[in-house]
């Protein structure tokens, strides 16, 4: 049997589908599975000992200009591959017109995705051929949902970080803290200066130095964190996901927003703790791990709406309560 799994990005989606990957080889072990993902995000699947093939594509640079030669070129060969991998099944993984219509066009002679109503765009259920409810209300289990179709028991979810980035493994160094100040949101990330005060307490009790890391375009917001530590703080550059997951992987905590690392971190096996603002834990928190998110519940909390700075849900969170939760973890 050949099974296609398509989630192209972004990086935390990406992670949060990895215990699908796991749970189909784990109960069929003879198929060959294949996973559709953005170039950006290929080093995340790239290697990973149970898929046959990865399929990288570039839909954000394609569809910037979908008639440039090179750009056609590329999609021709992507398609060509999709093709000649001849998959039995395509689970769309992602909801979206994006998703049902790769899955489509690879050929495969059934699509399986979320049913109508819970997709994040209903109409792109015309694409696939059968709909499933979603067991759960994590984007874990909501991933996990589809493999009803499937006939497969329900099990917890393994993330099996082991066999990610094989790589990227840390040296032995002092015990320590990682800092990921950034998110895709601006009204997802907690002020430079709050993150600040995390690292000073963190620094007096119980003594960790903070090592702050940081993805394109945030290091700006990494250097405001260091530069209002007081020394508590220094910058690491992890450079790319590989350097990410090395950086993610040495660190005794991992804090962080409702960003992509934060569940990298948690499927590669690290200890985390989330600062939620306008994203709700019981559905976009770490996995399994409820008491490992600190917010405030106001009136408006987890509006999950995309906004141009961080709004009270995230100003009025103490940074002293933050780093208490993270000695918490830290015991």
């Amino acid at each position: 049997m050949r099974i296609l799994l398509v989630r192209t990005s972004a990086l935390g989606d990406v992670v949060q589908c990895l215990p699908v990957l796991a749970a189909l080889r784990h109960h069929l072990p003879e198929a060959e599975i294949g996973w559709v993902v953005e170039e950006a995000m290929r080093p995340v699947v790239q290697g990973h000992p149970d898929l046959a093939e990865v399929f990288p594509v570039r839909l954000r640079t394609w569809r910037r200009n979908p008639l440039g030669s090179e750009h056609r070129r590329e999609i021709r060969e992507v398609w060509s591959r999709l093709r000649g991998f001849s998959a039995d099944l395509a689970l769309d993984l992602m909801g979206n017109h994006k998703g049902a219509l790769l899955a489509r066009l690879s050929g495969a002679k059934r699509v399986v995705g979320l049913a109508r109503a819970h997709r994040r765009e209903p109409l792109s259920a015309l694409w696939i051929h059968q709909g499933v409810e979603p067991r759960g209300l994590h984007a874990v289990e909501r991933a996990l949902s589809v493999l009803s179709a499937l006939g497969l028991p329900e099990e917890p979810p393994r993330f099996e970080g082991d066999k990610l980035f094989p790589d990227a493994w840390p040296r032995k160094r002092q015990p320590h803290v990682v800092l990921h100040p950034g998110a895709a949101w601006a009204n997802k990330c907690y002020p430079a200066e709050k993150w600040a005060v995390v690292a000073r307490d963190l620094r007096r009790d119980p003594g960790l130095p903070t090592r702050v890391v940081w993805g394109p375009g945030e290091e700006a917001l990494a250097r405001s964190v260091v530069a209002a530590s007081e020394g508590a703080a220094t910058l690491e550059e992890a450079t790319g996901l590989g350097g990410l997951a090395r950086a993610l992987r040495g660190a005794d905590l991992v804090l962080a927003g409702d960003t992509g690392p934060l569940h990298l971190a948690r499927a590669l096996g690290s200890r985390v703790l989330a600062v939620h603002g306008p994203t709700d834990p019981a559905t976009h928190g770490p996995w399994s791990q409820p008491g490992d998110a600190v917010f405030r519940r106001l009136p408006c909390s987890f509006c999950h709406r995309r906004m141009d700075e961080p709004k009270a849900c995230l100003t009025t969170l103490s940074p002293h309560t933050v780093a208490e939760e993270a000695r918490r973890l830290l015991c």
